[in-house]
């Protein structure tokens, strides 16, 4: 009897905890829809959901084109397997995986309007509120900023 008082009690001690480990570990999740913003323009370009692989590769498609410059736009400009695929439900993000922290690295990035792939390094910030996305080709950078939905 005296066992089972202690791990009554023992599991009331650390539920909290464990919850409390849940909710940082989801704060600090890349995992989630995010709204894409343009850098040059600030304007809103497309949602993108990132989701988790069980080995823990990280990927991201695109679901919604926000304001598209024709209807159903296809990657013209890809080079790879994305070519002439449609942008919607295309996976621009590829082979993420997380650093701790909050950030990720060794992936890459897809352009689709440029075609270009870029590597890739992503950073939580805001306590998980944004995403700052990074891309580099050679020395040439571009980053965004995600807002998560």
């Amino acid at each position: 009897m005296r066992s089972t008082g202690s791990k009554s009690l023992l599991a009331t001690l650390l539920l909290p905890v464990l919850f409390a480990a849940g909710s940082a570990t989801a704060a600090d999740s890349v995992v989630g829809r995010w709204k894409t913003v343009d850098s040059e323009t600030g304007k809103p370009k497309s949602i993108v959901e990132i989701t988790q692989a069980p080995n823990g590769v990280i990927s991201g498609h695109i679901v919604e084109l926000l304001n598209p410059s024709k209807p159903n736009p296809v990657c013209d400009k890809c080079k790879d397997d994305r070519k002439n695929k449609p942008i919607t439900g295309m996976e621009i993000i590829r082979g993420m995986k997380a650093e701790g922290g909050g950030a990720y690295a060794g992936g890459t990035i897809l352009k689709p309007d440029e075609g270009k792939v870029y590597k890739s390094k992503m950073e939580l910030v805001e306590g998980g509120k944004k995403l700052e996305v990074s891309g580099c080709i050679a020395f040439i950078c571009k980053s965004q900023t995600w807002i998560r939905q």
